[in-house]
């Protein structure tokens, strides 16, 4: 009861403060000038994102926001990422990007609304699919990179925030981005913009061409586009520039190990060695330009404090773009149209510095083969490990680490388009679309970095001068380890890593819209939709970085391979669609559609359904709401990846619990997990694991429902509120080995491990799903090959369970005025109540909402607000990030006394952007953007680098300026 009153309570001061708003704006809006020219909802008969009907208004049963290119402009967009992520319906949750230099997909951006996923927004170009992004997203998903859609084609974003399945079928379960290109322009367009940052680095320039041409049966439209953005790296910003510029300070900051040589055993009296760090002379401390300390557990030690700040926070960039879009009337009844797009982008981030460590070294072994991260050094009479940094200055520069990215993505589209009896059109297309992709990164070679600083190996002993044992016995270079090196020495001991994928798309579309017949409130609008399309995914990652290789003086250091992925799929699908005005008021639509898919899945097909009602009890009152189901179709990369192996060691459950293997008593002797789980065991081994694809996988299922309102209020008013809920089962989830080896055993046991039965037959979906995950040796009973894993996957399997809800508000008023001019004021709110999942259906669903873990925000406002007076125009953009939680996820107090509540305060931005009109063809505006230069959210429980976190919500970048001139002609 408590928590339904919290949640109404919520809603209710929500509401309360969007109502407050128009009762009180209301007379300010009656009083001004009416303008026939005024922007509103109605228009003649186009196809908005959700539905295939052509309809006269943008306000359907679901609700629908539009980006348009004005707004784009006037807003301070360079991209279409960055306008796609002030959506209050996107979170920041899942962000990964430029600043994340060594993680996945450094140089894409995604849309992820309701905080679901990038691969739950189903984004397409001019209602296509185009192809998708080569690099899988966090290691495992598909995604559309928007960052490849030039800024010069857009027309509008359309943007449709609940499930859609029926209407665009598998990934539609958050939502639906639509990015409309230009077709309609008259004349040529020169537009040229230039751009820095306030605190330094990325530079920026960029050149646009467009234009359009019509004769009495044609059309076209053309856009070049040429842009250059320098890179940004953390020394260009003071908080990034030095570690103890964290909230430690000065005081409490130790200098990294950058150089270190840590004792793991005891020394002999007189090594070196202090109380654990051999500590080389103030004078080899200098050469790097370190600091020496002394704390307790190091003694005496150097290191630096500024190595992170030679790496890249935004990346070096070069890209042009080239648009077309043509049309021709064959008869006044028929048309062939088309339009192709090629993109090309190459651009560079740099992790600044090298590492190296005996912890990943391969060529480190024991006697008996095994890995190890400690030797024995006779020269300090102990087992030691070591850490080394290369600085910018020994590698040749902050862009000598640099890792290059080569995009090029095209798509092309041809079509026809009719009319037919007068009352229906149709249209048929063709599509094609391509993205290659190549990242070549600087490594370290294993073998060479090996010998330069260990040198030949001299045998194996113990802890102690003479002592026998497994332990790999080298004596360190001491020359070449405190001595930096020159870039040529780097360059001898390092190499170039290649990762090379590719994507396509294919798509046949017939699509038949029209009113079947009259009904006194109007006519029955219809639709009808065939389909065929075909996806391949090809990624070749480097093969030297493949743990299972034979070691040689090619293999690489501490980097595994992502493995290859090949694989293809085709689907079908067929929809229709259905409007029907029962009453002037009341409004019903259906949808209906079925996909088939060809492919190694357990998918096979899918049928989704839409239902929505429109009710207009007065002229200026919309009461709207909908329900729509949906599915996803697993991504292609958690079918048919290879997967990337590596061995570890785990414990056989089934081994442990049935008593059976190697070495096992007769008769069995059942034993439990805990009792097995001990060094030497026999149901403890090392197993080749993996994370590879599932061709077992099942769509994910959906369910979405919205209800609200539009009200317009007066002529140059309106408000909206809506609310939502979107749940999903079966979602896509990652196992760990532990979780699949005890249901393994589960499955062939039939029981638990306390006993009880198993709920999951051994031939239930389930079972089959965790057993085709371990691959074991056939029976060979005496040997130490006696059934034991070969194989272990750990695979995603559909488990998971995510249930969402919220609510969103849009507040709209335009005043003119003859004396102040025109006023236009846009406010967008999102408000979650409800983040439920639970990664088991298994498990009870929690509610993350108002968990300082949970990196999305509870609520996110935009607002904008224009003033047009003359040829001037100003616009303010600003957007608020909700309260989140520290890094502590409690109250903290850190060593140096700063303290950091719970929850951090909200997160807000501004841009400032001003225009002004020279005559009819020549426009310049100058754009400030993060005008008050807040870069994160200050954080004194976030004490390790880089001081921040991006994902809820950051702008290391700054403050940044834009100057943009265009001529028309």
């Amino acid at each position: 009861m408590n928590t339904l009153l919290l949640k109404k309570r919520r809603l209710a001061r929500a509401l309360s403060l969007l109502l407050v708003l128009p009762i009180s704006a209301t007379a300010w809006a009656q009083d001004a000038d009416e303008d026939e020219d005024a922007e509103d909802k109605q228009m003649e008969g186009v196809e908005v994102v959700g539905s295939r009907i052509k309809r006269s208004s943008v306000e359907g049963p679901a609700p629908v926001v539009v980006i348009s290119r004005e707004d784009f402009e006037r807003e301070g967009f360079r991209t279409v990422g960055d306008a796609l992520q002030s959506l209050t319906q996107n979170t920041t949750g899942s962000f990964t990007g430029e600043l994340a230099v060594n993680g996945f997909s450094p140089n894409a951006q995604v849309v992820n609304l309701r905080n679901l996923g990038p691969g739950y927004t189903l984004t397409l170009i001019n209602g296509r699919r185009p192809a998708q992004y080569p690099q899988p997203y966090n290691r495992d998903n598909n995604v559309v990179n928007i960052r490849a859609i030039p800024a010069s084609i857009i027309e509008s974003i359309e943007i449709l925030t609940g499930g859609a399945s029926a209407i665009y079928g598998s990934d539609a379960v958050a939502g639906v981005v639509n990015i409309v290109l230009r077709k309609n322009f008259d004349g040529n367009l020169v537009k040229a913009s230039v751009g820095t940052t306030h605190d330094g680095g990325g530079d920026y320039g960029d050149i646009e061409f467009s234009g359009g041409h019509s004769g009495d049966r044609w059309s076209a439209v053309y856009a070049l586009q040429a842009n250059r953005t320098d890179p940004v790296f953390a020394k260009d910003r003071d908080f990034l520039s030095d570690t103890r510029n964290g909230p430690l300070g000065v005081g409490f900051t130790n200098p990294a190990l950058s150089l270190i040589h840590i004792r793991i055993s005891n020394a002999q009296p007189g090594s070196g060695l202090g109380q654990n760090a051999y500590y080389p002379g103030q004078a080899v401390c200098d050469r790097f330009g370190y600091t020496t300390v002394t704390t307790v557990p190091r003694g005496n030690y150097c290191g630096g404090f500024t190595q992170p700040g030679s790496r890249s926070i935004a990346n070096e960039s070069e890209f042009y773009s080239g648009y077309g879009q043509f049309t021709f009337d064959l008869t006044d009844d028929l048309q062939i149209f088309g339009n192709a797009t090629y993109y090309n982008q190459d651009a560079s981030s740099s992790s600044g510095t090298e590492f190296w460590g005996t912890a990943g070294d391969r060529f480190l072994t024991t006697r008996t083969g095994g890995a190890t991260s400690n030797y024995f050094d006779p020269q300090v009479g102990a087992q030691v490990q070591l850490q080394r940094i290369f600085n910018p200055f020994e590698l040749g520069g902050e862009e000598a680490a640099v890792t290059v990215y080569d995009e090029r993505t095209y798509d092309f589209t041809f079509g026809i388009a009719g009319s037919a009896f007068e009352r229906f059109d149709w249209e048929a297309s063709v599509a094609h679309s391509e993205y290659e992709y190549s990242a070549d990164r600087p490594r370290l070679l294993a073998q060479a970095v090996h010998d330069y600083f260990l040198g030949p190996l001299l045998g194996y002993g113990g802890a102690t001068p003479g002592a026998t044992g497994n332990v790999p016995i080298y004596a360190l270079n001491r020359d070449r380890w405190n001595t930096p090196l020159t870039p040529e020495q780097y360059r001898s001991i390092s190499t170039r890593v290649i990762n090379e994928s590719k994507t396509t798309s294919s798509n046949l579309n017939f699509t038949v819209t029209g009113d079947l017949w009259d009904m006194p409130a109007g006519p029955v609008g219809f639709a009808a939709i065939l389909e065929a399309g075909e996806q391949t995914f090809e990624l070749r990652s480097d093969p030297r970085t493949n743990q299972l290789r034979p070691l040689d003086d090619q293999t690489i250091y501490n980097l595994t391979s992502s493995g290859n992925t090949d694989g293809e799929r085709d689907r079908y699908a067929v929809a229709a669609e259905i409007r029907v005005p029962l009453l002037e008021e009341l409004t019903l639509m259906a949808a209906t559609r079925y996909d088939k898919y060809d492919d190694i899945t357990e998918v096979d097909d899918a049928s989704t359904f839409n239902l929505g009602v429109e009710y207009r009890p007065l002229d200026v009152l919309l009461l709207r709401a909908s329900y729509a189901t949906s599915f996803r179709a697993p991504d292609m990369q958690l079918v048919f990846a290879e997967g990337a192996a590596s061995f570890s060691n785990v414990v056989d459950e089934f081994s442990c619990r049935s008593g059976t293997g190697l070495g096992a008593p007769t008769p069995a002797v059942p034993r439990t997990r805990a009792q097995c789980n001990v060094q030497g065991d026999r149901t403890v081994y090392s197993a080749q694991t993996l994370v590879a694809g599932n061709p077992l996988l099942k769509e994910e299922e959906g369910e979405s429902y919205t209800g609200g309102f539009v009200w317009d209020i007066s002529e140059r008013m309106s408000m909206s509120v809506d609310y939502y809920r979107i749940k999903l089962e079966d979602a896509a989830s990652a196992l760990t080995s532990t979780y699949i080896l005890e249901n393994e055993a589960n499955c062939r046991l039939g029981v638990l491990p306390n006993g009880s039965p198993n709920p999951n037959a051994v031939d239930s979906a389930f079972c089959q799903n965790i057993l085709s995950l371990v691959t074991r040796l056939p029976p060979a009973p005496g040997t130490a090959l006696d059934n034991r894993i070969d194989r272990l996957n750990t695979a995603y399997i559909n488990t998971a369970l995510i249930d969402v809800s919220g609510i969103d508000a849009t507040y709209k008023i335009n005043v003119d005025t003859d004396a102040m001019g025109d006023f236009r004021f846009d406010l967008g709110y999102s408000l979650v109540l409800t983040d439920k999942n639970a990664q088991f259906s298994t498990n009870d669903l929690d509610d993350d909402r108002d968990d300082p873990a949970n990196n999305n925000q509870r609520s996110r406002v935009r607002g904008t607000m224009t003033w047009r007076y003359g040829d001037w125009t100003t616009t303010v953009f600003g957007t608020r990030f909700g309260s989140n939680g520290n890094s502590a996820r409690a109250d903290f107090t850190n060593a140096a006394g700063g303290f950091s509540p719970r929850r951090l305060p909200p997160y807000m931005l501004y841009n400032l952007t001003v225009a002004k009109r020279w005559g009819e063809n020549f426009n310049t505006s100058l754009s400030v953007i993060n005008v008050l230069n807040n870069q994160y959210r200050y954080d004194n429980a976030n004490t390790a680098y880089p001081f921040f976190n991006s994902l809820i919500g950051a702008d290391p970048l700054g403050r940044r300026y834009t100057l943009t001139a265009s001529y028309k002609f």
